[in-house]
């Protein structure tokens, strides 16, 4: 139980300070709730659990090791916070959101994991520091273990965050209230998206 409680406390630390993935399951929930967002989150777990077992087989040490994938990954990530920052400046919390947008889908939020810096930054960090905490199991039960043990404390704390969001849409009633949340939330997804390259 030792070797368990450094590997939970960096997964619940990691998972529930700001990142991309909180910032945009804090929108969704207010944009469309927290059961429509649960796809979302869901797939942010999934999506993380892949990515900490193909870092946990070694995967991770290639993308430092080649810059360019480090380069691309970047760039894919400011690119779709880009994009979020943009469809985020003109939505409304009255009737949900606007006609056409729709919450991000599940395979959307497992797909982005590959793309967010965080996230690689997290599981990258978590396989060289806790790996070798369990040398003395096999390696597939070792690799089962720590992407249980993330993912079982990883999916909690991203749902505060939808959690927030949907608790938030209720006091967002007021048309002014809703353009001074919606700059600021846009505001931070352009913080995100910029704070990838520092």
């Amino acid at each position: 139980m030792d070797m368990f409680l450094p590997l939970m406390s960096f997964a619940f630390v990691s998972s529930i300070t700001p990142g991309p993935n909180n910032i945009m399951l804090t929108s969704s929930g207010i944009w469309f709730g927290f059961q429509r967002s649960v796809p979302h989150m869901l797939g942010i777990t999934f999506g993380f659990g892949v990515l900490l077992a193909l870092c946990a087989f070694g995967i991770g040490a290639l993308v430092i090791a080649v810059p360019g994938l480090t380069f691309i990954l970047k760039l894919l990530g400011s690119a779709y916070l880009l994009y979020l920052a943009w469809q985020l400046r003109d939505m409304h919390v009255a009737g949900g959101a606007g006609a056409a947008a729709r919450p991000m889908s599940f395979w959307g939020a497992a797909a982005f994991q590959f793309a967010n810096p965080k996230a690689w930054v997290m599981a990258i960090t978590g396989a060289s520091a806790f790996m070798p905490m369990l040398h003395n199991r096999p390696v597939w039960l070792a690799i089962l273990l720590y992407c249980f043990i993330f993912c079982a404390i990883n999916l909690p704390c991203v749902s505060v965050w939808a959690g927030a969001g949907a608790v938030l849409r209720r006091y967002l009633d007021q048309p002014l209230w809703r353009t001074v949340f919606a700059a600021t939330m846009v505001l931070l997804t352009l913080y995100s998206a910029l704070a990838i390259w520092f």
